[in-house]
This record gives structure tokens, C-alpha cells and sequence, in this order.
């Protein structure tokens, strides 16, 4: 048997994996730790106002710019974006540290989230140059599995920062690794060709539509990155308003320019040269199902996992730092199963593979919701949450390697950035939704706070079942189909992407006898 036909059970090790998963885990960590130090940051420089927008404009700028930054990649280049990602938000995060007030805070957070984006919408091209075919499958599967596992430690990291040095050691934190990544960066990301735009990737890019590399970056689809951002941003902020602030005339204002933003941007895109957002690849099942699953899963993990802390905190008694900890069992099921979910979707049809994973996540969710009690012992808990995580991680790492394996190598940094945004559109609309739903069974006292994580886990145990039957039903290219590398275009040609590579039909996420 040879080398290429030993079974592996995790990705060979490199400095680029290393580099994406580290880069990623301080991105998405981003998002949650900073949560954590909001009464102190009120308490200190905000006079003791509401000091949300700390988290919301990191939010906004990051989902509205991943998808503009993941498009650019394809032509500038991933090296030299996701180096300036890096600088950007390491330097952006020394200014936090030294921000004498809420505005400052503010514009340092745009800054961070800009160069979140960066860092973000290239993790998944960089990973598909470096691997293929198995190995290719593994490495994302690392990668998804340790950013969500990421976000959920975050509660713990910053509970025990916060306490113990005050909110701005949240943003201080960021100097030595953002600093450390970027070195590394330097030294483990290749200037061969598909990383900085002269190559495959930029090549290929430039041949479909008839240009140079130079030509393609002077038709970049800037109208279309401006709609794209102020659709997202209105719509992130409308759906993090207080829900029990009265509807405004200003909220009236910001629905409709996201609705007319959304519209502007999708006409745009059907006559653009050179896309955002090739419209086209949602024609695929495959990657329209597999989108949903990515929206799905911020829904169910970063929304449910806010409310349970809040049970934790309130409902236990716990400390910020003990109620983090106890999400633990799901950060370690979600590594560990994140590799077995990867390696199964060689081996079994895909769609079944992550139909399994969402049952299992919603097993969890419905044996924590019959379980909560004020008065239920901690290590009851435990069983359910592995449960959760190892659901989590079997369903969340194949569904990147599907929709890397539907996408030509070209348009790996689009399909990177449109995941990424959806991943912060679902944790916006899952913590929204889901505080809804917390909101009409909660309140004050243990027993409501009970009350409402319990409604919240029911729901989010529904919305699992949900997954499940759009996993198992879906069509999508089979994946014993041709890898992304045997589908470029044959050098010297131009044109549209041939029909073939669109879809294929007769193929689906289920088993194909």
C-alpha cells in the first residue's frame, strides 16, 4: 500500500496550519472575550453608559469587509493580505488597550474587525494551497474545529483576565501573539505561485476573464464591496438593537437601507466583470447546503452558548471564570470529533456525516434542557455537553471541506469570505433570535433564568433537527467527483467557467449506488 493510501486520522503538521489555526483562534476569541469586560469597561471610561458598541462594531466591520477581503484574495494575493491582516489587528488592538474613551475604543474596534476579516477570509485558501485531496479535508477540518472550539473558551480566558487585570488586558493580550503570528507568518507563507496572486489562483482568475493580473485588480468590484458593507452593517445593527427598546423611526431607516443595500448588491453582481460574490456557485446545492449548515451552526453554538453561560452564572451561582469552565467539555468533544468528522467524509457520504453530527449536537441540546434545574450538581451536566461538542465538531469541520471541494482553486478566498460572513451573521441572528426566545420564559431570579435557557435549548434542539433533514436531503456533486486542482481551466483559455463546473447532476449528499 502506498503512502498516499494509508488512511490518516489527522493533517500532516506544518508551520501554515499552525499559523491559520493560531491567527483564527485570536480572531474568533475576539469576538466573545470582550463580552466578559463590558461592566468594567461601562464603569471606567464609558460614565457608566451601555458600552455594547465595543462588541458590535467589531462585529460590523469584520462581517461587512470578510467577504470583500476573501474576493481581493483571489487577485491581490493571500500572503500580503493576511500579513497586513495580522498588522492591522495587532496594532488596532494596542490602541484598545490605550483607549481613554468609548470613542477611541470604538474606532480601534473598526480597525480590529478590519483586520479580522483579513485574517479570516484567507485561513481557507491558505490551507487549500498547502493540502489536497484527504489531507485538504483534515487540515480545514483542524481549523473549524478549533475556531469554534476558540469562541467557546473565550468566556473562561476572559473571566480570568478580566478579574484578574482589568478589561484592558482583554485587548493586551493580542500584542505578543499577534506579534508572534506575524513573524511566523513571515517565515512559513510561501511567495510560490496561488499564494500571492501571480500564480494559479490569480492566473486562473485572470484567464476567466480575459485579463492580467493588473487588469483584474483595476476591475475590482468596488460598487459592489461598498453595498455589500452597508447592507451587512445595517443589518448587524439593527439585529443587535435591545429587544426591549420600542421600535424607532431610526430602526425604520436602518431596515431599509439594508433591505435596499441587499438588493443594490445582488443586481450589481449579476452584470460585474470581476464579482464580490460569484452568485452562480448558490446554484450548487452542495455549496447553498453547505452555507446553510455554516449559518445553522453559529445559530446553534454562539447563541445557545451565551444563554447557557447566563444559567451557569445565574442560574448556579457560578463565577465568570467557573461557568467558563464548565463549557469545557464542549471545546475538548468539539477538537477531538472535529478530526473524526473529516476524516469520515473520505469514506461515507458526506451529507449522512453531517446529519449525524447535528443529531448528536441536538441530543445534547434536549438532554441539557430536560436536565436544568437551580439546583442541578455541575457534573450532571457533563455528559450532555460532550454530547453538544462531539455533535458539533463531526458536523462543523466537513461542512468547509465540502464547499472547498464544489469551488474552483480561483475562487477559494470568495468562498472563504462568504463562510466567514455568514458565520457572524449567524452568531449575531442566533444570539438575537435565541435572546428572544430567552426573553419571553426569563427574568429575574434563578428559577426564570432557569426558565429561559431551558426554552432557549429546546428551541436550538428543533433547529439541530432542522439541520439534520436539510444534511441528509440536500443535493450536492458527489465527493468522489474531480478534485478542485483536475478543474482549472486549461491555460491559454478565457471565457465563463464551463457549465460542467457548476454542477452535477444526479449527484447528492446521500449515498450514490
Amino acid at each position: 500500500m502506498s503512502a498516499r493510501q494509508k488512511p490518516r486520522r489527522i493533517p500532516p503538521f506544518s508551520g501554515v496550519l499552525v499559523l491559520v489555526m493560531a491567527s483564527t483562534g485570536l480572531v474568533v476569541v475576539d469576538l466573545t472575550i470582550v463580552a466578559i469586560g463590558l461592566p468594567l469597561i461601562s464603569a471606567d471610561i464609558a460614565d457608566g453608559a451601555s458600552a455594547e458598541s465595543v462588541v458590535v462594531t467589531y462585529m460590523v466591520a469584520m462581517g461587512a469587509l470578510t467577504q470583500i477581503v476573501g474576493s481581493l484574495s483571489d487577485r491581490w494575493g493571500r500572503r500580503s493580505l493576511f500579513l497586513a491582516g495580522i498588522g492591522v489587528f495587532t496594532l488596532s488592538s494596542m490602541a484598545a488597550t490605550a483607549a481613554p474613551d468609548l470613542l477611541w475604543l470604538n474606532i480601534a474596534r473598526v480597525a480590529q474587525g478590519a483586520g479580522a476579516a483579513a485574517i479570516m477570509a484567507n485561513g481557507i485558501p491558505l490551507l487549500s494551497d498547502r493540502y489536497a485531496g484527504e489531507e485538504r479535508d483534515l487540515a480545514i477540518g483542524a481549523w473549524g474545529s478549533f475556531a469554534t472550539a476558540a469562541g467557546l473558551l473565550a468566556p473562561v480566558f476572559g473571566g480570568v483576565l478580566a478579574e484578574t487585570f482589568g478589561w484592558r488586558a482583554v485587548f493586551a493580550v493580542n500584542l505578543p501573539l499577534g506579534a508572534a503570528a506575524w513573524a511566523l507568518a513571515v517565515r512559513v507563507l510561501p511567495r510560490a505561485p496561488g499564494t500571492d496572486g501571480a500564480g494559479a489562483s490569480g492566473g486562473a482568475a485572470a484567464r476567466r476573464t480575459g485579463d492580467s493580473g493588473g487588469g483584474a485588480a483595476r476591475r475590482t468590484d468596488w460598487l459592489g464591496g461598498l453595498l455589500l458593507m452597508l447592507g451587512l452593517g445595517a443589518a448587524t445593527l439593527l439585529m443587535l438593537r435591545p429587544g426591549e427598546t420600542p421600535w424607532s423611526a431610526r430602526d425604520t431607516a436602518v431596515l431599509v437601507t439594508a433591505c435596499a443595500a441587499s438588493a443594490a448588491f445582488l443586481a450589481v453582481q449579476l452584470r460585474a466583470p470581476v464579482p464580490t460574490l460569484e452568485l452562480r456557485m448558490f446554484a450548487r446545492p452542495a455549496f447553498s447546503g453547505a452555507m446553510l449548515a455554516v449559518l445553522l451552526s453559529r445559530v446553534l453554538t454562539i447563541g445557545g452558548s451565551v444563554y447557557l453561560v447566563l444559567y451557569f452564572s445565574d442560574g448556579l451561582g457560578m463565577s465568570p471564570t467557573g461557568a467558563g469552565l464548565l463549557m469545557t467539555p464542549i471545546f475538548l468533544a468539539q477538537i477531538v470529533m472535529g478530526m473524526v468528522g473529516s476524516k469520515l467524509i473520505g469514506t461515507r457520504p458526506p451529507g449522512l456525516v453531517i446529519g449525524a453530527g447535528y443529531a448528536l449536537k441536538g441530543v445534547g441540546f434536549a438532554a441539557l434542557a430536560l436536565l436544568i434545574t437551580p439546583g442541578t450538581p455541575w457534573w450532571a451536566l457533563v455528559v450532555p455537553l460532550l454530547a453538544w461538542g462531539a455533535g458539533g465538531g463531526i458536523a462543523g469541520a466537513p461542512v468547509m471541506a465540502v464547499a472547498v471541494r464544489v469551488t474552483a482553486p480561483e475562487r477559494v478566498g470568495m468562498v472563504a469570505g462568504t463562510v466567514s460572513t455568514l458565520a457572524s451573521l449567524g452568531a449575531g441572528v442566533g444570539t438575537a433570535a435565541l435572546g428572544a426566545v430567552f426573553a419571553l420564559q426569563g427574568g429575574p431570579g434563578a428559577e426564570a433564568v432557569t426558565d429561559g435557557a431551558r426554552a432557549v435549548l429546546g428551541v436550538s434542539a428543533a433547529l439541530a433537527a432542522v439541520a439534520v433533514l436539510v444534511a441528509v436531503s440536500a443535493p450536492a456533486p458527489a465527493a468522489q467527483g474531480p478534485a478542485p486542482a483536475e478543474r482549472r481551466p486549461v491555460p491559454g483559455t478565457e471565457g465563463p467557467v464551463p457549465p460542467a463546473e457548476e454542477g452535477d447532476e444526479g449527484d447528492s449528499f446521500r449515498a450514490r449506488t
